[in-house]
């Protein structure tokens, strides 16, 4: 029974319960050193156990380096399952185990196939999972777990991870937290007296307490600790140390042979084969572990040496000279199993005092196998150590740059940018400095820094081998600068890659550089659509776009910026192929572009599905840009919905990471859809502040592209503030640019700008408004257009030629759930006269993200494993999605969802 323990052993229950009743969660259980986690996490699986599967894993200090090693141990009792996965996750977690031959897949296809692999072990009982000493996993296992953690909703599956604060409270951000604290003091009379078998008097005790803070484990080893009490008073040790010192004076009471095998266990990590070997290659015998067994240091049973604590174990590592635990890790690799070779590799880099080519080599060649595996963060450690052991500069500089690739591919851009400074310090030679440049150029671009990216990319491009490399950068910092809202930038960077042009013979880059720079001459309010539309039929003799292609997200860039279907039936094969093949380092960018078509056509609802699934892996994977770009893409959809709380939460996330990055593009999104927002709220008056507040914005930076202005939603909140003049002064500039720029979009929204300020004819414009607007797919702006004309007919006293044009707005604005905007049609029409019967809010603000998204890839055609494998979700989980959707939208098959997706658009 544990002491003092009540509330905690309550709390995991309740999780237990939880996994019995169906319902899934995680908890991570916090604490420093010997505070109790190990002992709460036995206590929950002996209440588990008998109705529930248990399944553990313990992080081992040796197998922190090997990828996967972790998740291995703990998958090791169910890899049954594993076959049972989708394909592409199946694939991705027997190469990361070591099952399979190397495959494609990604380290959130790993996450994701665990989740899953869990989830079918719990279609059986219900599943607990304990993780202890999470802080000593290896990373790749770590954010398999975490990831699958987060995940657990609908499936009977319990999931604890315990690691010591603080080391592991970084690892288990977006999970409940469990904090252990000390015992109180009577609970700390009872567990130091427990271990004494005796009483203890009462000073002593108030001692004890003052000294551990109630920490159990320091308790027990200082209560019988005899030198305890000459420690100075006034003067506490921190609790981890205290113990430390005590397991230290147990330690070298022992005979030093018993010592010296102490430490082969411990580099060993208790294999008592391994130790057992490594031992007698150094003239010990493993039977001296006898006497810290008596002493209760270690136990000895099942084929392995059990350190009482992890402290004990550090214990038994340190204290000995460098020179014998090199001596210790060299026996301990000579006596390795055959196959165990990234084990090998690391003990031997651990026996080498200076540099070694050979041992480098072999650490390399694991770096090479973890990164074969997805496991991306110990390939990056594994590679910087073989640079470490190489003699030359040049071999270290090299396998730097591969630990900063591999850094970065795990997520981890701070890291990825410490290897490149000591790149850099090493002076290589020109094609590693080259590529280390690169990488620092693709770091700055994902991560926010686009000012400094863009610099670089200009620098790079000059030094570039080749056509293609040089064309590719250039088009990389046409879109920092489109980011960064600099449009002298982005035009003579267009200037630069017309000049690639004849060079380049891959169909892709030739594309991509066509949009780029038709990008930098739309945004210079100069017509970029010959370069767009003679990319399209160069991307479709593209060939399959290719896994981590950084470029596919700009092949949307042609009917996205055409706001028409040029195009179009040729891109959208070429953009689903890539969201098949894309990567999460891809995968953000692409389904933010797609997402931002969909939100300026009438797929909504897809759009704010693509934008939510953006923004989750960008956060993964840390990408600042492509969160702060699916942010402000979500919010100004957002504002058109009428979804107020939304807008306003994405707005402060994005103006935050636009702030830190100067991305004024997206700023001026945001400052777009807040003066939207209240402009459907009828508040004008904020509406004319926002919308001359991004009017100053835009001109500041250069940004002359028409599509981009806000004059004509402003000459509307100007119009109802009443200030009509200022309305009429700004109106023929924008007019002007638009007819210049001749596209139907932008005409559009020019002559509805007019039919705004006529003073006789109101037809003429207008009607010119809707036929531009027939030529284009954004129905959003058609029935703003209708709205505005119809108020301005009923204003006339025109009422019944203004009820058409309101019926139809309302129809418009229902369909695609813009409710606030719908809400102002159903009270002009109702000033007409005439009875409006509304069509409810629409069944989109019925669902919740992830039911929207689950509803759509089903209706699409995918396979409950396919939309599960999509989501990075386990089956149940989509089908417990699916579930709620049918109870909300009151359908009772995938045919009757289908119809009700298609109908609205």
């Amino acid at each position: 029974m544990l002491v003092g323990r009540d509330d905690e052993v309550a709390a995991l229950g309740r999780l237990v319960a939880g996994a019995r009743l169906g319902r899934g969660g995680a908890v991570a259980v916090l604490g420093e050193p010997g505070i109790g986690k190990s002992s709460l996490l036995a206590d929950t699986a002996d209440r588990a156990a008998g109705t529930c599967r248990v399944l553990r894993v313990v992080g081992a200090a040796s197998e922190t380096e090997i990828a996967f090693a972790g998740l291995s141990q703990l998958l090791t009792p169910v890899l049954d399952r594993v076959d049972a996965l989708p394909d592409r996750q199946r694939d991705a977690l027997r190469s990361a185990l070591a099952l399979g031959a190397p495959a494609d897949g990604d380290r959130l296809a790993v996450g994701a196939a665990t989740l899953g692999t869990m989830t079918r072990c719990a279609e059986e009982s219900p599943l607990v999972v304990l993780v202890d000493d999470l802080h000593l996993l290896d990373v790749p296992s770590v954010q398999a777990l975490t990831f699958a953690a987060r995940r657990l909703s609908a499936d009977p599956v319990a999931m604890v991870l315990a690691g010591r604060d603080p080391e592991a409270a970084g690892l288990v951000e977006g999970l409940p937290v469990l904090r252990l604290a000390g015992v109180d003091e009577e609970d700390a009379r009872v567990v130091a007296e427990r271990s004494l078998g005796a009483s203890i008097p009462r000073e002593r005790l108030a001692e004890l307490y003052r000294r551990t803070g109630g920490n159990p484990l320091a308790l027990v080893e200082l209560a019988g600790d005899p030198d305890a009490a000459a420690e100075v008073p006034g003067l506490p040790r921190t609790v981890p140390e205290a113990v430390a010192r005590s397991f230290e004076h147990r330690v070298d009471l022992l005979p030093e042979t018993t010592r010296e095998v102490l430490l082969v266990a411990a580099v060993a990590d208790g294999d008592l084969a391994t130790t057992t070997a490594a031992a007698r290659a150094l003239g010990l015998d493993a039977a001296d572990l006898g006497p810290a067994e008596d002493a209760g240091l270690v136990r000895t049973t099942a084929g392995r040496v059990t350190f009482r604590h992890p402290l004990l174990q550090s214990v038994a590592y340190t204290r000995p000279a460098s020179a014998r635990r090199r001596a210790a890790h060299r026996a301990v690799a000579d006596s390795l199993p055959p196959g165990d070779e990234d084990r090998r590799a690391w003990h031997l880099a651990e026996s080498v005092g200076g540099v070694d080519a050979k041992v480098a080599g072999l650490v390399e060649a694991a770096a090479e196998r973890a990164v074969d595996r997805w496991g991306c963060a110990v390939a990056s450690t594994s590679f910087e150590r073989a640079a470490a052991l190489s003699i030359t500069p040049a071999d270290r500089a090299g396998r730097l740059v591969h630990a900063a690739e591999n850094a970065w591919a795990a997520g981890d851009a701070r890291r990825a940018l410490v290897l490149l400074d000591e790149v850099a310090a090493l002076g290589p030679d020109a094609d590693v400095e080259f590529a280390a440049d690169d990488l620092r150029a693709t770091v700055a671009v994902h991560t926010g820094s686009l000012r400094r990216a863009l610099e670089m990319l200009v620098d790079l491009a000059h030094r570039a081998p080749d056509a293609e490399t040089r064309a590719r950068l250039l088009a990389d910092g046409v879109y920092a600068a489109l980011f960064l809202g600099s449009t002298p930038t982005a035009a003579e960077l267009a200037d630069e890659l017309t000049a690639t042009l004849p060079a380049l013979t891959d169909p892709v880059s030739r594309a991509v550089t066509l949009l780029a720079c038709g990008v930098a001459h739309v945004l210079a309010g100069r017509d970029g659509a010959a370069e767009f539309r003679a990319a399209v039929p160069l991307l479709e003799a593209g060939g399959a776009p290719r896994a981590g292609d950084l470029r596919w997200p700009w092949v949307m860039s042609a009917p996205l910026f055409l706001r028409d279907d040029s195009g179009e039936s040729a891109v959208r094969p070429r953009v689903a192929e890539a969201r098949r093949a894309a990567t999460p380092a891809a995968l953000p960018g692409l389904l933010f572009v797609i997402a931002r078509y969909e939100a300026t056509a009438e797929s909504w609802h897809r759009a704010e599905a693509d934008y939510t699934l953006a923004i989750e892996v960008a956060r993964e994977t840390g990408q600042t840009t492509e969160l702060a770009a699916s942010l402000a893409g979500r919010c100004w959809l957002a504002s058109h919905q009428g979804n107020a709380e939304l807008c306003r939460s994405d707005a402060e996330a994005a103006v935050d990471l636009c702030a830190q990055g100067d991305m004024q593009f997206f700023a001026a999104w945001v400052r777009f859809a807040l003066g939207d927002l209240a402009l459907s709220d009828g508040d004008a008056a904020t509406a004319v502040e926002e919308l001359s507040a991004l009017q100053h914005l835009l001109a500041g930076q250069g940004l002359a592209d028409p599509d981009l202005s806000p004059v004509p939603e402003l000459v509307e909140a100007l119009v109802r503030t009443g200030d009509v003049a200022r309305a009429r002064e700004i109106a023929p500039r924008f007019v002007a640019a638009a007819e210049g720029k001749g596209m139907p979009w932008a005409l559009a929204r020019a002559r509805r700008t007019e039919g705004l300020l006529a003073d006789d004819d109101l037809d003429s414009p207008f009607l010119a408004a809707l036929a531009l607007h027939a030529r284009t797919r954004d129905a959003f702006e058609t029935a703003r257009t209708r709205l505005a004309y119809g108020a301005r007919l009923r204003r006339t006293g025109r009422r019944v030629d203004a009820r058409e044009q309101l019926r139809e707005a309302l129809a418009g604005f229902e369909s695609l759930g813009a409710r606030r905007w719908a809400d102002q049609t159903a009270a002009e029409l109702t000033a007409t006269g005439e009875t409006v019967r509304r069509s409810g809010a629409g069944w989109q603000a019925e669902l919740t993200s992830q039911e929207l998204q689950v509803a759509l890839l089903l209706t699409d055609g995918s396979t409950t494993r396919e939309a599960a494998a999509a989501l990075y979700l386990s089956p149940k989980t989509v089908e417990y999605h699916l579930r709620k959707v049918y109870t909300k939208l009151d359908v009772h098959s995938r045919e009757e969802l289908a119809a009700l997706l298609t109908d609205h658009g």
